[in-house]
């Protein structure tokens, strides 16, 4: 696996699995493209889950947003999304295509997410996800635990709703 900087990987949660040949940068307003594609291989619309570009190209520019790309020769797999201010860090979107789901790169992604909340000196990281998202088991791997529920929060599209969930753990 290759990386873009040196930090440690996180001692509690760490997925013991590595994706050959993966790389993890930060993004911009220039993979925007990318991270549409993803998010439209990714999440089932039926759900509600998906974010729209313009919700994405809006929230690029607010203070402690950062986007994360993970990509394999040439090629995205994989994007978060983190918010990080007043001493805690939010994953607001982590997407991986569906072709490349279950060979660790959401993994990879969320080993980073905790690496630079670590790095960055922050007590605690959360997030939201769909009650029933197979995600849930990779956060729960990294021991997030369910502090939370939003009812109906979701919106699919035939007007299903579905239960959010909202998961935090401390940065150790």
């Amino acid at each position: 696996m290759s990386r873009t900087d040196s930090r440690p990987r996180p001692k509690a949660g760490n997925s013991g699995k590595t994706t050959p040949g993966l790389s993890i940068a930060c993004g911009s307003w220039d993979e925007l493209d990318a991270v549409m594609e993803v998010m439209g291989s990714a999440f089932d619309p039926r759900f509600g889950e998906a974010w729209t570009r313009a919700q994405c190209a809006g929230i690029l520019p607010m203070f402690g947003v950062r986007l994360l790309l993970a990509s394999q020769a040439g090629r995205p797999l994989g994007f978060s999304l983190v918010r990080s201010v007043a001493g805690e860090s939010e994953l607001l979107l982590l997407a991986v295509r569906g072709d490349a789901q279950r060979q660790g790169v959401g993994a990879e992604l969320v080993d980073r997410f905790l690496g630079d909340a670590r790095t960055e000196g922050l007590a605690r990281v959360h997030l939201e996800v769909r009650d029933g998202n197979p995600a849930v088991q990779l956060y729960r791997h990294y021991e997030f635990a369910v502090e939370g529920r939003r009812s109906n929060y979701y919106r699919g599209t035939d007007g299903t709703q579905f239960d959010a969930l909202t998961m935090a753990r401390a940065v150790d």
